[in-house]
Order: C-alpha cells, then structure tokens, then sequence
C-alpha cells in the first residue's frame, strides 16, 4: 500500500491544477507524498475527449510530480452524493490513507464541483467508519479518516480560510495547467469551439486571483482553502 500525505479528490481532470497545484508542489519540494484522483474523465467537456484529457491528466502529472494519479470514472455531469458513489471514494480514501483530503469549492459555477465538494466531504466521514466494508483486490480494507478536509476555491469567489504563499512554483503551477491543451488557450487547438475556460482571459483570471490571495499575506501568488471545521495554530507566531 502507498500511504500518501496528501490525497486530491477532484470531480475533473484539470480542477486540480487550477485550484491547488502550487500548493501540491511546495508540499512534495517539502518531502509529502501527495496523489490525485479525479472522479470523471471530464466527457462531457466540449473539447476534447476522455482519452485526451487521460493522456492531459498524464502529462500534467508528470509536471507535478505526484506519487500516483487515478480516474475513478463516475459519469461526468450525472455523478451522486449516493451510496454507490460513495464507496467508490470510500475505497479510494482507505487505498491511500491519507492525512489530508483536498477536494472541490463548496459551490461554483459549475454544479459539478458543489456536488463533488459534498460527495467527498461525506464520504471521507463515512470512509473512518469501520462497520462499512469495502475491498481492494480482494482484500477487507480499514477503516480511515483523514485529518482535515479542504476545498479549493476554483471560479466564484469564495472567502478562504487558509492561504498559502506558492510564489516560487507559480511557473510550474502553470505549466500544469497548460498541459491540457485541449481545454486552455492554445492557438494551435482550432478543430473545436471556443469555450469560456480556453480563452486566453481565463488563465488571466487564474493568475488574478493568486496575485489577490498574495496580496493579502504579502507575497507574490497565493492559493486559498476552505474548510468545515475551525482551524487551530500552535502559536500566534505561526500566522502571517
């Protein structure tokens, strides 16, 4: 088994990288272990097709460096906060083990990402439930809850209650990005339509809001996170 620090639990290949990417990156330069799972292959996007955004998923993952990537494949858009679908994240979260969970906004523009912000919020409760049985490779796995669960906030601005300076992996954090170059701004990318995330003024965007969450702790680029339950610090000297 490959326990890992860090487990990101995203409804889309690519909702990763645009919310907590930077993040992932400082956290594996600092030795974590750290792993994605997206939910869906992203079908029913209007560019590109799962394959491609498989072999995206792929390519960015290498960028990152992460210890491991998966798609659970739960239908894009048609997805549940049900029993099915929970024991599908369920086994997932006990596969790895990890402390934290990073996971979608609570609510969006998308409904997707709210609806998989409650998905993975509720299962990695149920997930430390050990009356709850589920298998991988045959085997009974147990019982596991993770120390904190976060959401990344991805299009609507939400207030976070955490920031994080990611200023010195800003260009990698983009590079990440770009690998999809079926969904983002690629003049090169002309077979499909135009779509509000591939216009050139939406990574502008990206960039805004970092630039905006940096400001507010003074530095450079900046990703926020939401979180359920209050926060604690050690000491008063740990805050910025």
């Amino acid at each position: 088994m490959l326990k890992l620090d860090i487990l990101v639990l995203s409804v889309h290949p690519d909702d990763a990288e645009l919310g907590c990417s930077g993040t992932l990156l400082k956290e594996i330069a600092n030795g974590k272990k750290v792993g994605i799972v997206d939910l869906t292959r992203g079908e029913l996007g209007t560019r590109g097709t799962p394959e491609i955004r498989l072999a995206e998923a792929a390519d960015a993952a290498k960028i990152l460096g992460i210890d491991v990537r998966e798609n659970l494949g739960l239908p894009d858009g048609f997805f549940q906060n049900t029993r099915q679908h929970q024991l599908q994240v369920i086994e997932a979260i006990r596969k790895y083990q990890p402390e934290i969970i990073i996971t979608n906004a609570f609510h969006d523009r998308h409904p997707d990402h709210g609806r998989a912000s409650d998905l993975v919020e509720d299962a990695a409760f149920l997930s430390g439930l050990r009356k709850i049985e589920t298998f991988d490779m045959g085997q009974m796995q147990e019982a596991w809850r993770p120390k904190m669960v976060l959401h990344f906030i991805q299009d609507r601005y939400i207030e976070p209650d955490i920031l994080i300076d990611v200023t010195p992996f800003w260009e990698k954090k983009m590079a990440s990005i770009y690998a999809y170059r079926s969904q983002f701004f690629n003049p090169d990318w002309k077979e499909e339509p135009q779509t509000y995330i591939s216009s050139p003024e939406f990574t502008a965007v990206v960039e805004g809001r970092a630039r905006e969450f940096g400001k507010s702790i003074g530095v450079k680029y900046a990703e926020g996170f939401t979180t359920r339950r209050i926060l604690g610090v050690d000491s008063l000297f740990d805050l910025r």
